[in-house]
């Protein structure tokens, strides 16, 4: 089988090596050094077992710049190129998944093409009747920074999403859905065909929930904050109720990531005249959990605000859409001045701040140091750490 995939950050980079395993694959992305990097076995991206897939199993694997080729003799071509959220529209930028569509079906017309990227609700229907082909299929991916690859060989559920009515494409809905098995170590995954929309749906509602979660667990650490109250004992009380359980739990600065912000902002955009208000709660809270925490760095009245690694989570170091930033937007605005310590920046400035590479020198330089997530490199100067980090795992 041959496979081609658009796009090599977590989602198609993880699923690439996946199915490199046992197939044909040709990995498709338009920066030149990220395709050089891979087919030098070295991955672009900090993820424990896509670093060690690529330096130690036998993969066929081929990255490329030229999507036209690699799209020319695939049986199957998986999109999943940026959407990033549009908030003056209101929706996903899909422009890039579109570009990819034209392409396959100028040079492939008889490829089945599926969806990863996310997408609005509805999308992949009104893609089929804009390009008159039926030949693509959605299928969402679950997958958490850092981990994407652990997340494919160990998936909690494959969901594939066909058009109704279509035997041909259901069978293709199948064939996919056995690739991705074939290349998982985890053996009876539970595994859900449905119509193009709901599967749309479902990506949008876990993600939503999950933000849901990280927003309830963070309004009742501000709530113990403000009352003197032990966060942790809270938490631990009620997550001993199986209903409630102890995962995804930990307080934050808020819920970023390339996932969770733009797909609740989606969500909420799609239920335009559809009545709610846990949707529009669950993007408002995020806004005042980041509002409270500047606040709370802000009374200390620091002159000078050290930024500890700009990445929501250890092992990652995305840190688009970082609730980090957020914070670092809200303190400069009241005229205190920012200095960055994060090994993963290679500029003298980021932001209007400088970077600082010597730890010591920048822990010296800040009265308050601002850390999302803990860890053992802050232990000497703990006493001037802010964070609501509570069980320092992750």
């Amino acid at each position: 089988m041959k496979i081609a995939i658009a796009g090599t950050g977590y989602v198609g980079l993880s699923n690439a090596i996946l199915l490199a395993q046992n197939h044909e694959v040709h990995a498709v992305d338009i920066i030149e050094e990220k395709v050089a990097m891979i087919n030098n076995r070295k991955s672009p991206l900090v993820d424990k077992e896509i670093e060690e897939y690529l330096a130690e199993k036998p993969l066929n694997l081929t990255a490329t710049t030229d999507g036209r080729s690699a799209y020319r003799e695939a049986d199957f071509v998986i999109i999943s190129t940026p959407t990033n959220y549009d908030a003056k529209k209101n929706y996903f930028d899909t422009s890039s998944v579109e570009s990819v569509i034209e392409l396959v079906l100028e040079v492939n017309p008889k490829a089945v093409m599926v969806i990863k990227s996310t997408i609005p609700v509805g999308y992949t229907e009104s893609i089929c009747e804009k390009y008159h082909t039926e030949r693509i299929l959605f299928s969402p991916e679950f997958l958490r920074e850092g981990q994407a690859l652990k997340d494919n060989l160990y998936p909690s559920r494959i969901i594939v999403g066909v058009k109704a009515g279509n035997e041909e494409m259901k069978q293709a809905a199948e064939t996919f859905a056995h690739l991705l098995q074939e290349g998982a170590i985890k053996e009876e995954i539970p595994t859900l065909f449905t119509n193009l929309t709901e599967a749309e749906a479902v990506k949008l509602f876990a993600n939503t929930y999950l933000a849901l979660r990280v927003a309830f667990f963070n309004e009742l650490d501000t709530f113990a904050v403000m009352k003197g109250l032990d966060a942790g004992q809270i938490i631990e009380g009620i997550g001993l109720d199986p209903r409630i359980g102890t995962h995804y739990n930990n307080p934050s600065f808020g819920y970023g990531g390339y996932c969770l912000p733009k797909d609740t902002k989606q969500l909420l955009a799609n239920y335009n005249n559809v009545p709610n208000d846990i949707m529009g709660a669950i993007v408002d809270a995020n806004h005042t959990r980041k509002d409270f925490i500047a606040e709370q760095i802000l009374e200390k009245e620091p002159k000078v605000v050290g930024i500890y690694r700009l990445a929501m989570k250890a092992n990652s170091d995305n840190y688009r859409q970082s609730s980090v930033l957020g914070i670092m937007e809200r303190i400069r605005a009241k005229g205190v001045a920012i200095v960055l310590y994060d090994p993963s920046l290679k500029t003298e400035m980021f932001e209007n701040a400088r970077v600082i590479e010597n730890f010591e020198e920048f822990a010296k330089q800040s009265d308050v140091i601002v850390a999302n997530r803990f860890d053992a490199m802050l232990e000497p100067v703990k006493e001037k750490v802010y964070t609501r980090d509570i069980y320092f795992r992750d």
